[in-house]
């Protein structure tokens, strides 16, 4: 059983709290005792940070949103032979907005991939301790595996099937499909990203041709609020697993 105090060690035999908070050592004792050097760390509270920093990566994209259908109208009616002051200062003001909403989504991804990756590589820490013979890739390609290219692309899908797997409560496996569906949606978003970027910008030339950038800008923001709503739903169902599992104790002696 976890510490009820601290949530970090295995309880002392016959209490509640750890060797630590009893004050009778200073070394942390392994959960479980099933990795030697490893030990189990709440993942809660990096949970709820990965989880609110991709609520703040979904406002930024909803605004991205906003942004790409001002363009969108604005250039489209350039490109339909509106001209005039007004039609030119619409045109201004939307690719102001749209640059605002790049910058905003730049900096809450940063932020959000700094956490995420944290609360990642806690819970791949904690699933070696629940079960090391699941775990099919070594720790490091817990950060690795999303920068190394190709590999990138089921990697980190690879890792978080094996947390799951390991997490799951004892002698039993929860469904992957909330995992599968958040990769599925994850690439696509990735790929109409590329799409968006490598047709618009500087390689657009003319009204019709922004616009055109505009609405694939649209599809590929809203796809990544997509993937993000479910990453949401990810973190907080496996953060939930990992800390009732840890609550539950050791294995029952039957597995």
């Amino acid at each position: 059983m976890i510490c009820a105090r601290c949530h970090h060690f295995a309880a002392a035999p016959g209490a509640t709290l750890c060797h630590r908070c009893l004050g009778d050592s200073t070394e942390p004792v392994p959960a479980f005792g099933s990795t030697p050097g490893l030990w189990l760390r709440s993942p809660v509270g990096l949970g709820w940070a990965a989880a609110v920093l991709l609520g703040v990566v979904i406002a930024a994209d909803l605004f991205a949103v906003w942004a790409d259908f001002l363009q969108y109208d604005a250039t489209g009616a350039l490109a339909d032979g509106e001209t005039g002051a007004a039609a030119f200062r619409r045109a201004d003001r939307a690719d102001q907005v749209l640059g605002a909403a790049a910058g905003a989504q730049a900096v809450s991804l940063v932020a959000c991939v700094v956490v995420y990756l944290c609360w990642f590589q806690r819970v791949r820490a904690n699933a070696q301790v629940f079960d090391p013979l699941r775990q099919s890739k070594s720790p490091g390609w817990a950060i690795g595996g999303w920068f190394v290219p190709i590999v990138n692309c089921w990697y980190p899908r690879r890792i978080t099937l094996d947390i799951w797997d390991a997490s799951s409560p004892w002698g039993t496996t929860r469904s992957h499909t909330l995992v599968n569906v958040w990769w599925t949606l994850w690439l696509a978003s990735l790929f109409a990203d590329r799409v968006a970027t490598t047709g618009s910008g500087d390689e657009a030339e003319g009204a019709a041709q922004v616009r055109d950038g505009a609405l694939r800008l649209i599809v590929s923001d809203s796809l990544d609020i997509a993937a993000a709503v479910l990453a949401v739903l990810v973190v907080l169902r496996l953060t939930r697993m990992q800390h009732e599992k840890a609550m539950a104790g050791t294995a029952p002696a039957a597995l």
